[in-house]
């Protein structure tokens, strides 16, 4: 700890550069963080969102979200919302979920069905960001809740929504194999003849 009055000798640097190099440096202005931004798609997003779902889940969607577009994109907003987060002027992300009203007896609530940041984009706060622009929107319609599901074996996309504070919900989802013709509930007990 130093008196006052007394002075501390100078700390020595082991800066190797050269003076030039380190006046450069010292006049460099720090090149300022790209701002990333949320907003509704537009038609023009569209080709990045196709190649987004392409790199994550392998197959090329395009008149999918051509029909996804002109539900959420075009008709959508009031109560359904399609997303996309923005950076250096690059699609990075997106977000898709509408409010439902009274599904399995549930109050009106929002559901996000899709989510994704292109992977170089992740861990830096930008599913965060959607998924919050998201719930905004939701609570501006007057919608308390926000749902989702997910696949099971999708620990990558369930860790990130634990990390924004979803839990477990009351509702069980469950599903039926209808590809092959099964015969009827009231003929599956009754012995053949």
């Amino acid at each position: 700890m130093a008196d006052e009055g007394r002075a501390e000798p100078p700390t020595m640097t082991t800066d190797t550069s050269s003076p030039r190099s380190r006046a450069r440096k010292a006049a460099a202005p720090a090149a300022p963080a790209p701002e990333l931004r949320i907003r509704t798609v537009k038609a023009g997003d569209l080709p990045a969102v196709v190649a987004l779902d392409a790199t994550v889940t392998g197959l090329h969607k395009a008149a999918y979200w051509q029909r996804v577009f002109r539900r959420y994109g075009i008709n959508g907003q009031g109560q359904r919302h399609f997303l996309v987060a923005v950076l250096d002027e690059r699609v990075c992300g997106f977000a898709i979920g509408e409010v439902r009203d009274w599904e399995f007896g549930a109050p009106p609530c929002g559901w996000l069905f899709a989510i994704d940041v292109v992977p170089s984009a992740r861990q830096q706060g930008v599913g965060g960001r959607l998924l919050a622009e998201l719930a905004q929107r939701f609570r501006r319609e007057g919608v308390h809740t926000l749902r989702t599901m997910t696949a099971s074996d999708n620990s990558l996309i369930q860790s990130f929504f634990r990390s924004q504070g979803m839990r477990a919900g009351h509702l069980l989802p469950l599903e039926m194999d209808i590809e092959a013709e099964a015969p009827p509930p009231a003929a599956a007990g009754r012995p053949r003849r």
